[in-house]
């Protein structure tokens, strides 16, 4: 007679329990460590938009470009043209001698915040009171709305 012994209901149940102890824990903080490189991409991403923004204005008769503008000319990636780039979006408002450019999280989940930038290339969280991605529908930090970022 052959002992075929295996893994008893008790056992399987609690290697699933520990699974999912393991689970809980480490979700979230994967959550907000993707948050976080969102974040991070989107400050750098801006930044370049700037750089970009400053060549543009030297080559174009001081006047700054839109978004497609600045794709056009090579200045900054296709992947700026439409589609989220890192959870976020991007858009540029430039009327001759001035811009605006902001980032804005896609999702509660992609970011938590908002960011902009004017010509004086300091990025700065998002102002505002609703209407973006951000968690409950708000990317607008209290307390440091329009403050530069770090």
């Amino acid at each position: 007679m052959k002992n075929n012994r295996g893994f008893s209901l008790l056992e399987l149940l609690i290697v699933v329990a520990i699974i999912l102890i393991i689970a809980t824990i480490a979700i979230p903080s994967l959550l907000r460590s993707r948050q976080a490189a969102n974040e991070s991409a989107a400050v750098a991403n801006l930044r370049t938009i700037n750089t970009a923004e400053v060549t543009y204005l030297s080559s174009n008769g001081g006047n700054y470009g839109s978004l497609p503008e600045l794709v056009t000319a090579g200045l900054v990636d296709t992947r700026f043209g439409g589609a989220a780039v890192s959870g976020y979006a991007y858009a540029i408002t430039a009327t001759g001698s001035d811009y605006t450019a902001n980032a804005v999280p896609t999702s509660a989940n992609s970011g938590r915040f908002s960011y902009y930038s004017l010509p004086d290339a300091v990025i700065r969280y998002g102002t505002g009171t609703s209407g973006c991605g951000g968690p409950g529908g708000n990317c607008f930090p209290t307390g440091m709305s329009a403050t530069p970022v770090q």
